[in-house]
């Protein structure tokens, strides 16, 4: 039997209303006997909660969404209280002495899920929209949620089914084979399917940066001004900037956001040759930091732009890397770029604040988000895998196809495609193509 599980809706503490929901068969009977005759669902009754001797907990609304049409199909009862602490308590030991078990993280949003109220992609959604660091991953996740994502990847699952029937037909026609073989609709079809894959990979890549920016590691020399960087790109004084060389010891990080996509900022030690323990360990620290980066901002002053930067790609050869050259106000220098071998590198002064949008700006190319761009889904990297896989299959079967003339190894190739798709909405499941084969053409021609 399906187990009623009960949670707080709202957050933890106090508060002006709390929210304590029920969810599963026996929903309906519980908020009864804590809370009277349930009212004509989707309608809100005052009611007064009672325990089990029937003294009072609180007075406040009730609400009843019958299944299935309900956030997770089942019937589910919403005990709108007052916020205090032990009001909710209360409501919640007697909800669960009633028969009731508290839910499991997410167990609400699974069991919507489980019974198709929403998709995987939606059900990810909820938690990106409550945890959104930004308007533009506010609307992304709002895209996902009303399943405007869902609803381009079952277009590209259509277009590859309806190619899939007709190579599955072929195939099953050996004496079709040859006109299968050599025809351009199918060569045009993959074609088509694997530019679709490419544009709606970039929007999801646009999307995990919304979701997941990247992590920024500040290195350099002592006294080159990374502390200082650190505090102008976060608008607030997080790191001690003194003139003795040494100060920064641990890692010091922040959190920005550069025109809505979020970075971790990682202030470090600077990097020297020290005999001082704790300093060593500091260091240790930070060229563990810039191993782990997504982009190096490597730090040097105006006075010393040639320092030599194979330290910080032997620590993180995978990163991005931009040469900042600080402290041009001393030079009397204005703001500017260029591009050196292998990287950026960017003229500016923590200091005064001048070049910072520079600096921003070579993030966000550097990273490869577009702030300016419409439609973008929140997403994460298991879409983008998914989907890059399914671009890879599909790319291997049209390989397949144009070198070998394998119309199995395609039919393979797509099947696999089909399956990456499908991962990405929960759908996944061994699919059955004979019954739409027979619907979906003239087998008699």
């Amino acid at each position: 039997m399906i187990d009623t599980i009960v949670a707080r809706a709202t957050p933890p503490g106090r508060g002006g209303v709390a929210i304590v929901r029920l969810s599963g068969p026996q929903a309906g009977p519980i908020a009864t006997a804590i809370g009277g005759e349930l009212p004509t669902p989707r309608h809100a009754a005052l009611r007064t909660f009672v325990d089990a001797q029937g003294n009072a907990i609180d007075s406040g609304l009730l609400l009843y969404f019958a299944a299935p049409n309900s956030f997770t199909g089942e019937a589910v009862v919403e005990l709108q209280c007052h916020g205090g602490p032990l009001v909710v308590d209360a409501l919640l030991s007697q909800a669960i002495e009633l028969g009731a078990r508290l839910a499991e993280p997410g167990e609400f949003s699974q069991r919507a899920f489980l019974n198709d109220r929403i998709d995987l992609a939606q059900a990810e959604a909820i938690a990106d929209l409550i945890d959104a660091s930004s308007q533009q991953a506010v609307r992304g996740a709002q895209r996902v949620l009303q399943g405007d994502f869902s609803a381009q990847i079952h277009q590209l699952t259509d277009k590859l089914i309806a190619l899939r029937i007709y190579i599955e037909a072929a195939l099953d026609f050996p004496e079709e084979e040859d006109d299968f073989l050599a025809d351009q609709s199918v060569k045009d079809q993959l074609v088509a399917l694997i530019s679709d894959c490419d544009q709606l990979t970039e929007s999801v890549h646009q999307g995990q940066l919304l979701r997941d920016g990247i992590k920024v590691v500040i290195g350099g020399s002592p006294n080159v001004g990374k502390s200082t960087l650190l505090n102008a790109l976060s608008g607030q004084q997080r790191a001690l900037v003194t003139d003795i060389a040494g100060t920064t010891r641990d890692l010091i990080k922040e959190s920005i956001l550069i025109d809505g996509m979020p970075l971790e900022i990682i202030d470090t030690a600077g990097l020297r040759e020290t005999d001082d323990p704790v300093e060593q360990a500091g260091i240790a620290l930070a060229e563990q930091a810039i191993s782990s980066a997504d982009l190096v901002l490597f730090i040097t002053t105006a006075d010393n732009i040639d320092v030599d930067s194979s330290k910080f790609k032997q620590l993180a050869p995978e990163a991005a890397i931009i040469q900042v050259v600080n402290k041009i106000d001393l030079r009397a220098d204005s703001p500017h770029s260029e591009h050196q071998a292998g990287y950026q590198r960017v003229y500016l002064s923590a200091k005064t604040g001048a070049g910072l949008p520079l600096l921003r700006q070579k993030i966000a190319e550097i990273a490869g988000f577009r702030p300016a761009e419409e439609g973008v889904f929140i997403a994460r990297r298991r879409h983008l895998d998914a989907l890059n896989k399914t671009a890879q299959a599909i790319s291997d079967g049209n390989q397949s196809l144009l070198k070998y003339g394998a119309g199995e190894l395609l039919a393979e190739e797509l099947r696999l495609a089909q399956q990456f798709l499908a991962e990405i909405t929960g759908e996944f499941s061994s699919d059955d193509l004979l019954g739409e084969i027979f619907s979906s053409f003239c087998i008699g021609k």
